[in-house]
C-alpha cells in the first residue's frame, strides 16, 4: 500500500486502499486497521491530532500489528 508522509510525533506515514488504512509509526512499526471509510480516512488525515484520532480509530475498528 502506497502511504503518505505525515507531520506527527508518533506516526510517520498514513495510507488507504480498499477500506483498510495503514498507519506506519516511528518505531517502525506498521498497523492496518479495517472497515475505515474514505470519509473517515480523509478526516483522519486533516485532523489536528493524527495521535488522538488514532485512538478513536482503536475504538472503532478492528486492526492489527502487520509490521
Amino acid at each position: 500500500m502506497n502511504r503518505t508522509a505525515v507531520s506527527s510525533s508518533r506516526i510517520s506515514s498514513i495510507g488507504w486502499e480498499n477500506s483498510t488504512l495503514e498507519v506506519q509509526f516511528h518505531n517502525g512499526a506498521i498497523y492496518q486497521y479495517y472497515g475505515v471509510s474514505y470519509d473517515e480516512y480523509r478526516n483522519f488525515m486533516s485532523s489536528s491530532s493524527l495521535g488522538s484520532e488514532l485512538s478513536r480509530l482503536d475504538k472503532r475498528h478492528r486492526y492489527a500489528r502487520i509490521v
